[in-house]
């Protein structure tokens, strides 16, 4: 079982990167002149098609994760995907703006289930002190599919047109339900249960899971580091282009060392983690520091915004998105640790929801504050105030004394 689970790892990072390259390939072509022309976008539309997608997939992520808690991880998983990739290559008929936005909406459909499902999977198939790597490994989909769908999509429209470019990424993902079908089996369910037989203990009430200062601390954090994530997602390549001058080909250069830089030190974040965690420190503490160091690294992005050197401003581009991946896999991690597994599809969706929420607010926002100011700086300087109070939240609210706690069954 040990090499099938890692294979499996795989295959669900290979469906992150297939999932983030399909959600931000619109990024490009609207910084494109000829793609905005041709709709008739302001800086407002740009912003609200940026959105779209999240409208429908943070609503969802609640559902999604009692879905693949009641019915199991293979076969929902396989329904989203399907949607997602026919949702993403429909984007070449589109004509209009409010095409635009169905599309992005249904996109966002088919992906709700991918986190809730992907947690589900990882909470039931690994222990403690491996977790950490597992969940490093599958994340990476997440970096590795904005650093090369930039490039990817950039590429594609030089080769032939942004038409092509969406068919291409859409039908081209459902090559992916081929290794998923054949190696994940649906047996989530019975781990769970054989799991609960042996503790003895109960589901914990969703209302009671509500209550805990941690969940509340969670879903802010949450919010707070994909407020960046998604901020880097919609708005780099534009930045890149419109603030810093830079070509088609080096936009997507940047954006690929900023997404990758995250992504290695994310892998070498959760293995390093575990490693102090398998020597006997604590899991709570140890994947706390290094998520508050995550964030904290990445309050750099204001250094580069203000900068007058454009090599300044790309370092630290680079430096504050692949600091941030300290935190990637150990906040995720973190949940884990402090929910019981059987919750942990519907904890997910939560928090999977708020990072959602920051998938609307973030493009919408720098829009707005881009239109009013005329500058990237007021945009950047958002970002800050929202990864310090993620800081904040991680020192006061996520603490293990706040942890739900499942009761024994029969009391």
């Amino acid at each position: 079982m040990p090499p099938v689970r890692w294979a499996i790892i795989g295959v669900l990072s290979l469906g992150m990167i297939i999932a983030y390259v399909s959600r931000s390939a619109l990024a490009v072509p609207l910084a494109l002149p000829e793609f905005i022309r041709s709709f008739h976008l302001s800086i407002t539309d740009r912003g609200v098609l940026n959105s779209a997608f999240f409208w429908t997939y943070a609503v969802l992520q609640i559902p999604a994760g009692w879905l693949v808690d009641r019915y199991g991880v293979k076969f929902p998983y396989f329904l989203g995907f399907t949607i997602w990739c026919l949702a993403s290559a429909s984007t070449a008929l589109t004509r209009s703006i409010p095409q635009l936005i169905v599309v992005q909406v249904l996109l966002g459909v088919g992906q709700a289930v991918v986190v809730p499902a992907s947690y589900r999977w990882i909470r039931h198939h690994f222990v403690e002190q491996e977790r950490g790597l597992a969940i490093a490994l599958y994340m990476t989909g997440t970096k590795i599919g904005p650093a090369i769908g930039a490039p990817l999509a950039a590429w594609l429209i030089g080769m032939y047109d942004w038409r092509v470019m969406f068919v291409l990424i859409g039908l081209g993902g459902l090559i992916w339900l081929v290794p998923w079908l054949l190696l994940v089996s649906n047996d989530d369910r019975q781990i769970e249960r054989a799991a609960v037989k042996k503790d003895g203990t109960r589901p914990i009430p969703f209302g009671r899971i509500m209550a805990s200062p941690v969940i509340w601390g969670t879903i802010i954090a949450s919010f707070c580091y994909m407020y960046f994530v998604y901020f880097c997602m919609t708005w780099m390549p534009a930045y890149f282009m419109e603030r810093r001058h830079l070509s088609l080909g080096k936009m997507g250069l940047y954006t690929f060392f900023s997404f990758g830089g995250m992504a290695l030190v994310a892998t070498l974040a959760g293995w390093s983690a575990d490693r102090l965690i398998g020597r006997g420190h604590n899991p709570v503490t140890v994947r706390k520091w290094f998520t508050i160091a995550g964030f904290s690294i990445a309050c750099t992005e204001l250094i580069g915004a203000r900068a007058t050197s454009l090599e300044t401003a790309l370092v630290f581009a680079v430096v504050s998105l692949s600091g941030l991946g300290l935190a990637t896999a150990n906040y995720w991690a973190l949940t884990q640790t402090l929910i019981p597994g059987a919750a942990i599809g519907r904890i997910s969706g939560i928090q999977n929801c708020a990072c959602s929420v920051a998938g609307i607010v973030a493009p919408i926002l720098t829009g707005w504050l881009l239109q009013k100011t005329g500058s990237y700086e007021a945009p950047m300087m958002a970002v800050l105030v929202a990864l310090l109070a993620g800081v904040l939240s991680y020192l006061f609210m996520i603490r293990e004394k706040y942890a739900p706690k499942a009761r024994e069954a029969g009391r």
